[in-house]
C-alpha cells in the first residue's frame, strides 16, 4: 500500500520504518527541516520502562498540594479559558484512582518492554550510533514518604515482569558514585538495570537516514493544512510548502504529529483525549575532570531526569501546562540547574548551559492513542507523554502489524 505518515518525530519516523519494512512505499510529512526537530529534539534522553507510573496516581494530590503556587514546580498547571484543558484535567483526576493506574500501569510496561526490545534489535541491525549507554536507570528519593511511594509502585511494576529493584542510599552511591556529593541527602532509590540512555535527535535523524535509503520518501518543509474525508475514508491531505498547496493521496494515512495530533483531526470529529505538557531540558557542555554522572539518574520528587550523552549531560523534565505556548520561563530553567548542583556538587562545565522546552502529548492515564479511528484508513499513533522515545519502536512495530491486519504482541489497549 502507499502509507502517508505525518510527522517525522521520532515516532513517526519508527512509523514509517516498520511500514516500509512490512514492504509498502511511505511517504512522510513534516513542517520542520531534518527529522526529529521538535518534541524529540532534546529531550531527557532515557529509554525508561521504569517510568511507567503515570502522573495521574493515588499519590499526586498530596504532590499537588506541596507544588500550588509555586512556578518551579514540577508540575504547573496555568488555567485558560480553553475547554480543552479542563475536560482533559477532569479525566486525567479519575485516572488517579488506584483500579485505574493499576490497569494504565500494565498497559504502559507491556509497550515498554516490546518497545525496548525493538530498539535493541534496531540497533544491532543497523549499528545505530546516538550516544547511547546500556547501564540503567537509577531513581532516587530524598523523602521517606515519596520513597515509601516508590516501593509500591515498583512492586507493581515487578508484577508485570519489569526489573525495577528497591535498593538502598548506600547502594545507590555504588550505582552511581558521581552521587556522593549528594549522598546525606538520599534516602533510597531503586534500579532498573535493563533500562538505557540515549540521544533520541541523534537515534531519529539516523533512523530516518536508514528509512531514506529503504524507499521512505521524506518530504520535509511541508505544513500540513488539513486532511480532507471522503465518507468513511480519508481522501486525502493538504499540504503546503515552498512551491504552494497540493493534495497527497495515499492507502492509509498516519496521524504521529504528537502535541498537534488533536488540531488537525478536530474538524473530522475526532477528539483526542491528548494535550501539550511542556518540558523542559538544559543540555550542559561536561569539562575533562567532570564529576558526572554514567548511569541515567531519575529524580521522581522533582520530577528530573539526568542522562549522560558523550560529553554532554542532559538535564530534563517537569511538566507545565499551558496550552501550545512555546517560551522559556527563566525561573523553571533556573530550577534545572540548582537542582543539577544538589545532586551532583563535583559537576564542572564548558561555557553555558542550553535550554529548550518542547510540547509532550500527554494523555490523562499516560497511556498513547495506537490504532485505526472510525474512518476506515485513518490511524493514530499519538499521546505517548514523556515515554515518546520510551515507546517509539514498539508503536511503529504495533502499528505496521495492525495496518496489515495482525495481532501485535504486547497486551494493549490498541484502537481496533
Amino acid at each position: 500500500m502507499k502509507v502517508l505518515v505525518l510527522g517525522a518525530g521520532v515516532v513517526g519516523t519508527a512509523s514509517a520504518w516498520y511500514l516500509a519494512r512490512a514492504g509498502h512505499q511511505v511517504t512522510v510529512i513534516d513542517r520542520q527541516p531534518v527529522a526529529g526537530n521538535e518534541t524529540s529534539f532534546a529531550n531527557g534522553g532515557q529509554i525508561s520502562v521504569s517510568h511507567a507510573e503515570p502522573w495521574a496516581n493515588p499519590h499526586v494530590f498530596s504532590q499537588l498540594r506541596k507544588w500550588l503556587g509555586r512556578e518551579d514546580a514540577p508540575l504547573l498547571w496555568r488555567w485558560r479559558a480553553d475547554a480543552a484543558q479542563l475536560g482533559w484535567g477532569l479525566r486525567f483526576l479519575g485516572e488517579c484512582l488506584p483500579g485505574a493506574t493499576r490497569s494504565n500501569v500494565a498497559a504502559i510496561v507491556a509497550l515498554a518492554l516490546y518497545s525496548r526490545r525493538q530498539l535493541q534489535a534496531l540497533r544491532k541491525e543497523l549499528a545505530l550510533e546516538y550516544d547511547h549507554l546500556e547501564r540503567g536507570i537509577l531513581h532516587v528519593y530524598t523523602q521517606r514518604e515519596a520513597f515509601a511511594a516508590a516501593m509500591e509502585a515498583a512492586s507493581l511494576m515487578r508484577e508485570f515482569g519489569l526489573d525495577r529493584l528497591t535498593v538502598d542510599a548506600e547502594k545507590c552511591l555504588k550505582i552511581e558514585p558521581a552521587l556522593a556529593g549528594a549522598g546525606p541527602m538520599l534516602v533510597g532509590g531503586d534500579y532498573t538495570r535493563s533500562d538505557e540512555s540515549g540521544d533520541a535527535h541523534k537515534f531519529t535523524r539516523e533512523l530516518a537516514r536508514h528509512a531514506s535509503a529503504q524507499g521512505v520518501d521524506f518530504r520535509f518543509d511541508m505544513t500540513i493544512d488539513k486532511i480532507a474525508a471522503g465518507g468513511s475514508k480519508i481522501a486525502g491531505v493538504v499540504v503546503r510548502g515552498k512551491a504552494g498547496s497540493e493534495l497527497l493521496t495515499a492507502d492509509a494515512y498516519v496521524v504521529a504529529l504528537g502535541s498537534y495530533s488533536p488540531l488537525l483531526l478536530k474538524p473530522l470529529g475526532i477528539r483526542l483525549p491528548i494535550y501539550p505538557a511542556k518540558g523542559y531540558s538544559a543540555t550542559l557542555t561536561l569539562a575533562e575532570d567532570s564529576v558526572a554522572p554514567m548511569v541515567s539518574v531519575t529524580d521522581d520528587e522533582c520530577r528530573l531526569v539526568f542522562s549522560r550523552l558523550g560529553n554532554r549531560l542532559r538535564v530534563a523534565g517537569t511538566a507545565e501546562f499551558n496550552g501550545y505556548n512555546l517560551d522559556l520561563n527563566p525561573v523553571r530553567c533556573q530550577a534545572l540547574i540548582e537542582r543539577t548542583r544538589q545532586f551532583f556538587p563535583g559537576l564542572k562545565t564548558v561555557g553555558e548551559p542550553e535550554f529548550w522546552c518542547g510540547l509532550r502529548p500527554a494523555t490523562p492515564s499516560n497511556v498513547p492513542t495506537i490504532g485505526r479511528t472510525r474512518y476506515s484508513n485513518l490511524w493514530l499513533n499519538s499521546g505517548h507523554g514523556t515515554l515518546g522515545w520510551t515507546m517509539a519502536c514498539g508503536s511503529g512495530a504495533a502499528l505496521a502489524h495492525l495496518i496489515d491486519g495482525g495481532r501485535p504482541e504486547p497486551d494493549f489497549p490498541f484502537l481496533k
